[in-house]
């Protein structure tokens, strides 16, 4: 009787210190002058929010454009990560601890460092000022997160079930989308909420691939910030951490560890 409230009040506190920070955003989001040693503002107003989501505003496209690339280099890294966390997970090889340390080299390299030389070739190729171009320069920091995830994920993965299937006439395709899939899933979308949150948040390479011209909600947040318009950036810090949250409902019951690879089959 009473591990349940402590656990419904644990639930709550964990629930309280993520809002907690928010809620002065959400104050100043509908204030129009707030001066210290005021405790609220003095004054309140929805224009932060009608400026943020008038029809002229770049709101609108820079939400479009951080959509695009924060979708398109998931599915990418995504991409990447099934065959490589695969074969990390998988099978033992010579050259392996190498292979994982050049997977996080990425993490421990400032990718600024490696995004100037980057940035040589995409001008040359016509990548530069494109999303295309963020995109890719996006997976130097969210690969080796991906790839990593799966790889744990294919490390506890059974592929017997795989044999089976096949043995039951079951062609490669279907292996993959009635055996493997499945099996993996939970690690897919851990592993595309990391590479969403993570692409979603780039500023400094967005900035210096998209040349301006790529215009994403972080790049727009800078400029808000420096303007000092603290209603503005509020208002516009809520918008962007906004899908960012959702997604992380969206996959939040994947993230207890409960629904490991295969996990689902093993209850049948």
């Amino acid at each position: 009787m009473i591990k349940n409230p402590l656990k419904n009040l644990g639930r709550l506190a964990i629930v309280l210190g993520v809002l907690a920070p928010f809620v002065p955003l959400v104050i100043w989001s509908f204030s129009f002058r707030w001066f210290f040693p005021a405790v609220l503002p003095t004054e309140w107003s929805l224009r932060p929010w009608l400026t943020v989501f008038a029809p002229q505003t770049r709101v609108w496209i820079a939400t479009a454009n951080s959509l695009w690339i924060g979708f398109g280099t998931t599915f990418l890294s995504i991409l990447i990560g099934i065959p490589a966390g695969r074969a990390l997970g998988l099978h033992q090889f010579k050259g392996k601890t190498v292979v994982e340390f050049l997977i996080l080299a990425p993490t421990i390299v400032p990718a600024l460092a490696a995004a100037f030389g980057i940035h040589i070739m995409f001008i040359r190729y016509g990548l530069a000022d494109t999303r295309l171009g963020v995109i890719l320069v996006h997976l130097i920091p969210v690969t080796p997160y991906t790839v990593l995830i799966l790889s744990s994920v294919f490390a506890n993965y059974n592929p017997d079930y795989e044999d089976q299937a096949r043995s039951l006439g079951a062609n490669p395709l279907q292996v993959w989308i009635y055996v493997t899939i499945p099996a993996i899933l939970p690690g897919i979308m851990v592993a595309g909420l990391f590479a969403f949150i993570i692409s979603w948040s780039q500023y400094i390479l967005t900035l210096l691939i998209g040349g301006g011209q790529v215009l994403t909600l972080p790049v727009l947040l800078f400029s808000f910030a420096t303007s000092g318009d603290s209603g503005l950036t509020a208002a516009l810090s809520l918008v962007f951490i906004a899908p960012a949250v959702i997604f992380l409902l969206l996959t939040s019951r994947y993230l207890t560890g409960q629904n490991a690879a295969l996990g689902g089959f093993g209850r049948v």
